[in-house]
């Protein structure tokens, strides 16, 4: 279904950071960092095999490029983005499902949290399957677009979603204080540090992935946004329609396009209108975290991202 707006850009102001979260902002990556000496590695244990025999396979094959992230990353604000862009350029109107235009200049993105989702939504029979991973012909054959963000901030955004936007989260996980959530095996911060070293390990010595850090872009959106195009193939973007998507995606923007109840039901819909935590473009803060987790929570998150490969760049 293609979802149609006004081509108008509104700006919007950048989430507001406090001087505390600029200081723990991590430096610039540009694309991978060196790997370390001393071996995260040896502590990741390979629970998986990519493969993909059912029929979402075919859902997602036939990208130009894929965006993969844990969820929470900055995915949709990546997706307006690149919607926003090659709309305008291609003279559509805006969607956040260009694929319906069957334009073939418009290049086919596929967005996936792929192994993420493979660890957390498939019962025994989807695992065994690979349901939710990319096919290993296409994620060897599509450029990889590899979204990352603290995962401290990832894992209490992702919180606040499942328990106050998605209808569709049990009543017992809803009913889990945040930093119980923050311990759980399958939903907390550990998987997702562990999920975040896998990909790494997988996809690092590819020349065409690069790293786009969640932060980096909030920092440096033009450096981080021409580095995206590049990755799906639009190496020289059109300075016109470049600045108009970058307006159109910014945070004001989104939010009020969320509010509107006029755009995608999944991809832009708060899960009460009353509610600004139910948005899904909901605060956008750098260092946010420290705001829902107790100081036994901080202390726990910040060991476990002793864990993290340090090629993220967000170890102090």
């Amino acid at each position: 279904m293609a979802i149609e707006t006004t081509s108008q850009s509104l700006a919007g102001a950048h989430p507001e950071e406090t001087a505390a979260s600029k200081e723990n902002q991590p430096a610039t990556v540009s694309r991978f960092l060196p790997a370390a000496k001393s071996g995260w590695q040896s502590r990741s244990t390979a629970r998986w095999t990519r493969r993909n025999f059912s029929s979402r396979a075919r859902e997602l094959s036939g990208g130009d490029a894929i965006v993969i992230s844990v969820p929470n990353s900055g995915r949709t604000w990546v997706r307006t983005f690149l919607c926003a862009y090659f709309c305008a350029r291609d003279e559509h109107p805006f969607s956040l499902h260009p694929e319906t235009y069957h334009d073939p200049r418009i290049p086919r993105i596929i967005y996936t949290h792929d192994l993420y989702e493979h660890y957390t939504k498939t019962r025994w029979w989807g695992r065994v399957r690979g349901k939710f991973l990319v096919p290993p012909g296409e994620i060897k054959r599509a450029s990889i677009i590899l979204l990352a963000r603290d995962p401290r901030d990832a894992f209490v955004s992702h919180y606040v979603e499942m328990t106050r936007r998605t209808s569709e989260t049990a009543d017992e996980l809803k009913s889990r204080t945040v930093g119980d959530m923050l311990r759980d095996p399958i939903f907390g911060i550990a998987l997702i540090i562990q999920t975040m070293n896998e990909w790494l390990t997988e996809f690092a010595r590819r020349p065409d992935c690069i790293l786009v850090r969640y932060e980096d872009l909030h920092v440096n959106p033009t450096e981080q946004f021409r580095r995206v195009l590049a990755a799906v193939g639009e190496t020289d973007p059109q300075a016109r329609h470049f600045e108009k998507a970058l307006e159109f995606s910014r945070f004001g923007n989104m939010r009020k396009m969320e509010a509107s109840l006029e755009h995608d039901r999944q991809l832009l819909q708060p899960g009460d209108v009353n509610d600004p935590e139910s948005y899904k473009v909901r605060r956008g803060k750098i260092g946010g975290y420290v705001d829902y987790l107790d100081p036994s929570d901080i202390e726990y998150a910040d060991q476990a991202m002793a864990a993290l490969d340090p090629r993220f760049g967000y170890q102090k």
